[in-house]
């Protein structure tokens, strides 16, 4: 199997694989995890696990308190997204306007060959300890595990697939996180 110039220009992603790109940055999540938090996190879901809202029975299956869902993590760790005298973060009227500096744009290496596109292609967490009430999480680490260079039906690019670390206020990990993003050009439109 011959390998493709388009393909061959991944070559300095593949080399970085095992590299972590995070920079030694801790990023805090706004809010600890409070009963407000997640009682609105489980309404909408009318998610009736007793670990997530009754301390007793969190207690009896060996938990400091109530647990918070594994899905609710990403609450969590999330930091906000502006503070009181930063410059603003939405600064287009257009429909479906993004905030600036933030996104998936954090899932680059900055060694990528030129692309136009990119998506969210799978995410996992890995659960190491339990998140309990009043529990202050961040992360840290932005480790390339994999990157995959393959043309799909929407373009040529690779499947970049990065780690991450979830730390409670006791800096102990409470989480791995895995996403795999694609990162690509779209096809030519047939003319």
């Amino acid at each position: 199997m011959t390998t493709e110039a388009w393909e061959a220009e991944w070559q300095p992603v593949i080399d970085a694989v095992g590299r972590d790109f995070g920079g030694g940055e801790v990023i805090a999540g706004a809010d600890a995890v409070e009963p407000s938090a997640l009682r609105r996190y489980l309404e909408p879901l009318e998610f009736d696990c007793p670990l997530h809202h009754d301390e007793r029975v969190a207690r009896e299956h060996g938990c400091a308190d109530v647990i918070a869902p594994l899905a609710s993590y990403f609450t969590f760790i999330a930091p906000p997204l502006w503070r009181p005298g930063n410059e603003p973060v939405f600064t287009s009227d257009e429909r479906d306007a993004q905030p600036e500096g933030l996104g998936s744009r954090r899932f680059l290496t900055g060694l990528e060959p030129r692309y136009t596109g990119y998506f969210a292609a799978d995410f996992e967490v890995e659960p190491l300890l339990p998140v309990v009430l009043g529990d202050r999480l961040s992360r840290s680490g932005m480790k390339l595990v994999s990157c995959r260079p393959k043309e799909t039906s929407v373009g040529r690019g690779a499947f970049m697939t990065w780690e991450w670390q979830v730390r409670n206020q006791r800096d102990e990990t409470v989480a791995r996180f895995r996403n795999t993003m694609y990162v690509y050009s779209p096809h030519a439109e047939a003319s």
